[in-house]
């Protein structure tokens, strides 16, 4: 695997290599020991594997499943070192792999994150999947902007514990995004993946491969409705300030059952920071 052309044997060696188990990361690893450039070689990657699951999608089977985010509870324990500070588990479930822990973030720390973000508000748009671009869309009645990745303070210690409790590094995330929900502002059950099959896909796997994480931060406590909705399971997470929800999906596929979707605001208003995680550096 010397030359640097995308041949039918390196698509199937990716793909064989995915299926036994191996991520990114160490697929990245072994094309570069034999010589490729890294570049050409997350090039290939991508080709092949997303190929392979736009493949798997028509068939109607579901994809391979790849190593995602964690958060680590060894023997059960309920409180965990988020590097500067501890959080406490407050709920847990297996499939899909969903963890909500309390105190992520500091009372203060919600208020000057909001205040930060509140004079950068605008219409919240969702990614557009047959071009690749954005777009304004009915299921989605929030406000929102992103922060770059380590752009202040708070968002940089916020990243820096999400990191250290799902031991996966701050360049494997996109920026940080807060949104406003006001009154009756939702945003319909979804999936946060990007579906292989979709051309829009192409570009954005490009700068970091798939989504694999999610972990929406609550910056405020809404006097009514607002919680996180996972339809599949019959699980409402309430929207508590400070508290966080993670979940993880292995593959671009239902099989995974985090679909899910902010409620509506009944009364008061929501605000949340929102980090999506990838399979690798995110650029």
């Amino acid at each position: 695997m010397t030359s640097q052309s995308i041949t039918p044997e390196l698509r199937a060696w990716i793909v064989s290599q995915a299926q036994a188990g191996h991520g990114p990361e160490a697929l990245l690893t072994s094309m570069r020991a034999s010589g490729w450039e890294e570049d050409a070689a997350l090039q290939a990657m991508e080709t092949a594997l997303s190929g392979f699951l736009a493949e798997q999608h028509k068939a109607g089977g579901p994809p391979v499943p790849i190593a995602v985010p964690d958060i680590a509870q060894p023997a059960g324990v309920n409180v965990l070192d988020a590097g500067d500070r501890e959080v406490r588990v407050v709920m847990a479930m297996r499939n899909p792999r969903v963890v909500v822990v309390s105190g992520l973030l500091s009372d203060d720390e919600c208020d000057e994150l909001v205040a930060l973000a509140a004079p950068r508000m605008a219409r919240s748009e969702t990614v557009d999947v047959a071009t690749g671009g954005n777009e304004v869309n009915a299921a989605r009645t929030s406000r929102g902007m992103f922060f770059e990745r380590g752009e202040n303070e708070v968002a940089r210690k916020l990243e820096a514990r999400i990191a250290k409790l799902l031991d996966w590094p701050v360049d494997h995330g996109e920026g940080l995004q807060v949104l406003h929900y006001g009154p009756g502002a939702e945003y319909r059950p979804h999936h946060d993946y990007f579906d292989p099959a979709q051309p829009g896909s192409v570009p954005i796997l490009k700068r970091g491969g798939q989504r694999v994480a999610t972990v929406v931060t609550y910056l405020n406590t809404p006097l009514a409705g607002g919680g996180t909705t996972f339809p599949d399971v019959a699980l409402e997470v309430a929207p508590l300030k400070g508290h966080a929800v993670f979940f993880s999906y292995d593959r671009p596929h239902p099989i995974t059952r985090t679909l899910h979707g902010g409620a509506p605001v009944v009364e008061g208003e929501k605000w949340v920071a929102t980090k999506w995680l990838r399979e690798r550096v995110f650029k």
